[in-house]
């Protein structure tokens, strides 16, 4: 087993609403991720406020478009105008989601579930292993929150997860709000997901808030973390140890000291759990 990436502590989305402060400022961040498809460009504005903030802070990069479960060719464009990107970053690792984006060469801009299958299990394996081959590095993959289910599946998501990381040989992104998402929209327990996932694989957390619709959590990124998520990182710190966690917010996007200070308050449920450890 792979030696994990240094813990980075407690992070941020880097969003453009909050460039000049950062830059003007000191916030107590320790790190930042970024979009990784915001900055797939030749040049402009968004490299120039990116080189200047990757000075002072540690990166790491996180895409939504590498549609790794497709049945589609992989886009061999996008995949070296990431490594492009990764070269001009040096991002501490580099991660996207356990899904597809599109069809017929289409992108969606969704995030779609997989049918938990033996064979899409042999079929992203196979992916990861040749992404991660052309970049040089492993690559970190999240689960995604989901809405619909297969009648075709074989197992459960999170064994599925599992399954990939060990035969792909890659890391893991667990986001926290996406398994209680999930859970409540599937009537599984999100305690049998965390306890499934295997801990020398995570080396990020994500964080974020929902919506909450008709029938079912959404996965909107619109809103402060829930109290019932609080709850769930916690349970997952426990059982993972100190990983790196990060806070995104992607609309209705506060000030950043609010968002300042609800990683206070990961950091204080991360010391609550570890003790003076905790950083």
């Amino acid at each position: 087993m792979p030696q994990k990436p240094d813990y980075l502590g407690f992070g941020l989305g880097l969003r453009a609403q909050h460039y000049h402060e950062i830059i003007n400022g000191n916030p107590p961040v320790d790190w930042f991720e970024i979009i990784s498809e915001n900055y797939m460009v030749p040049g402009g504005q968004p490299l120039r406020m990116l080189d200047v903030i990757r000075e002072r802070y540690p990166m790491v990069m996180h895409g939504v478009s590498l549609s790794i479960a497709s049945t589609a060719p992989l886009d061999m464009d996008y995949l070296a105008a990431l490594k492009t990107l990764a070269a001009r970053v040096k991002p501490k690792w580099i991660s996207d989601h356990l899904c597809w984006t599109g069809v017929h060469g289409f992108n969606l801009h969704d995030l779609f579930p997989v049918p938990y299958t033996q064979e899409a299990l042999t079929h992203v394996v196979e992916r990861v292993s040749r992404v991660q081959d052309y970049l040089g590095q492993r690559i970190s993959i999240e689960n995604v929150s989901s809405y619909i289910t297969y009648a075709a599946s074989e197992m459960e998501e999170w064994q599925f997860v599992a399954e990939v990381a060990r035969r792909a040989d890659c890391w893991l992104l667990l986001d926290v709000n996406n398994v209680f998402v999930s859970s409540f929209n599937h009537d599984f327990s999100s305690y049998a997901f965390i306890d499934a996932i295997p801990p020398e694989r995570v080396v990020q957390f994500h964080l974020a808030g929902h919506s909450e619709g008709e029938h079912m959590l959404i996965d909107t990124h619109d809103e402060p973390v829930r109290a019932e998520v609080w709850e769930l990182y916690g349970r997952a710190l426990k059982r993972f140890g100190q990983v790196s966690t990060m806070i995104e917010r992607d609309d209705k996007i506060p000030p950043l000291a609010e968002l300042v200070g609800e990683l206070e308050q990961a950091r204080a449920i991360a010391a609550a759990v570890f003790g003076e450890r905790a950083a």
